[in-house]
């Protein structure tokens, strides 16, 4: 029998797992199975899966600064934890490197940046911190800094205004060129600066007008949602029927692919006539590889964003996955 317990916050811990509930009613995590959590960050959602069950847990994470997080939880967990050094745009090389071919419980991904890399100052993810403008989640590959200083304005542009969504990224990216004609721009601050003093601050909006310039160079330097895009496709060959795929997400980007991944693999995809009475319509080629978990969007409560505001922005989909004989009703 599953063991249920209630994951109660600890207000002490830096680092708390969003959707924490959620995650674990949706994974239906079940004694004697294999999970993986894709982002295992600070550990937070690797460590409540490993308290819910008698289960075993891969994790996996690009970050080679979570090792110290890592210890604790194998000190913890010592026979049924794992970690294992990667990109989740490589989950299936990775796995069946450590001999892993499926996966019978299910498999987490926790998007986007963790809260101990925003809290690192070193890291050069947030404008709360000044620090250099560096947002790699490893250390390899060009840094945010490189990007800003080496990028004609088009390119710039280009970056900010599509992963970003940032309707005044000409401006913005104007601003950048002609700042870096008298000097390198080369931490959080500065850029940040640059940024506000371009577009100004709309009262309307609670979010700091750098928002979307940091999100969009974070996306751009570390491949984002081209390795989500690979990370889905390896879960779809890596899942046994009857294990699931939970993801959560903080971006409108990455929800929108996750959102479609579920919908086209579950067998529905948009219907071209707008008047037709069903929105949606089954794919004619394929059985279907899952089934919708989640029919609408979960999103934190009121009392869970009070506790932890980054979950403000968090959204949960689920979706199992079935034989491929299977019909999804």
């Amino acid at each position: 029998m599953t063991k249920i317990i209630s994951h109660k916050v600890n207000l002490k811990n830096s680092h708390i797992p969003v959707l924490a509930d959620e995650v674990v009613k949706n994974l239906n995590i079940r004694n004697g199975l294999t999970y993986v959590d894709g982002t295992y960050g600070a550990g937070g959602h690797t460590e409540m899966i490993l308290s819910s069950a008698n289960c075993n847990v891969v994790s996996i994470d690009r970050d080679p600064s979570v090792k110290i997080y890592a210890d604790k939880t194998k000190n913890k967990y010592p026979n049924n934890f794992k970690l294992i050094t990667g990109n989740i745009g490589r989950l299936k090389f990775l796995l069946e490197s450590n001999g892993i071919e499926n996966i019978d419980g299910g498999i987490l991904f926790d998007l986007g940046v963790s809260s101990m890399q925003i809290d690192n100052a070193k890291r050069g993810f947030s404008f709360r911190y000044d620090g250099p403008l560096d947002m790699r989640m490893e250390n390899s590959g060009k840094s945010a800094a490189e990007i800003i200083n080496e990028s004609d304005e088009k390119t710039l542009n280009d970056i900010i205004f599509t992963l970003g969504e940032e309707r005044k990224a000409r401006r913005i990216a104007n601003a950048i060129v002609h700042y870096r004609k008298n000097k390198l721009i080369t931490t959080t601050f500065e850029l940040a600066q640059i940024v506000r003093s371009a577009i100004g601050k709309n009262p309307k909006l609670k979010i700091d007008p750098a928002t979307k310039t940091f999100q969009a160079l974070r996306i751009k330097v570390n491949n984002e949602l081209t390795e989500i895009e690979k990370a889905l496709n390896d879960a779809e060959d890596l899942l046994s029927p009857g294990a699931r795929l939970v993801v959560i997400c903080f971006h409108s980007l990455e929800d929108k692919i996750v959102k479609n991944f579920i919908k086209v693999r579950s067998g529905f995809t948009p219907n071209p006539h707008r008047h037709s009475a069903s929105i949606y319509s089954s794919l004619d080629k394929e059985k279907p590889s899952f089934k919708q978990i989640t029919k609408k969007v979960v999103i934190a409560d009121n009392k869970e964003i009070y506790i932890n505001s980054r979950s403000r922005s968090a959204k949960l989909r689920a979706a199992e996955r079935l034989n491929n004989m299977e019909n999804a009703a």
